[in-house]
């Protein structure tokens, strides 16, 4: 039950807070800098494989090792590092191989995945602690 607790609290904190982002910066941002070679819309089927492996990700990688230590710092620390790796991943792959890619969007995109990762990490190591004493 603890994981189950893990994976939903940590899934609402990060598809709520990329939701914002998406939001405030999908068009300030990506739509501005990648133009042409974004779909009008989005492929939801994908999307949410991503968002189901990422969150998977963050519970095993960032919010189980700091249900064992008991420490916050660990879920935050981890999870920055995941994020902030598999972003990266992504981005540099992307401004390798996509034409209009900037480094200005990769390190944007970077710190976000980093802080985003760091942040539901965190919200839901303390959400289950909370939840699952």
């Amino acid at each position: 039950m603890r994981y189950v607790i893990a994976y939903a609290s940590t899934a609402v904190v990060f598809l709520g807070l990329d939701f914002v982002w998406l939001s405030l910066m999908g068009d300030r941002l990506y739509r501005a800098t990648l133009q042409d070679v974004l779909r009008p819309g989005f492929d939801a089927p994908p999307a949410l494989i991503f968002y189901a492996l990422f969150v998977a990700g963050v519970v095993i990688f960032a919010v189980s090792p700091a249900l064992t230590s008991g420490r916050l710092s660990t879920a935050a620390t981890y999870g920055a590092l995941f994020g902030f790796f598999c972003y990266a991943t992504y981005d540099l792959t992307s401004q390798a191989t996509v034409r209009n890619w900037t480094w200005t969007l990769s390190l944007i995109d970077m710190t976000w995945g980093a802080i985003l990762t760091a942040t539901a990490a965190s919200a839901g190591f303390l959400i289950t602690r909370a939840l699952h004493a």
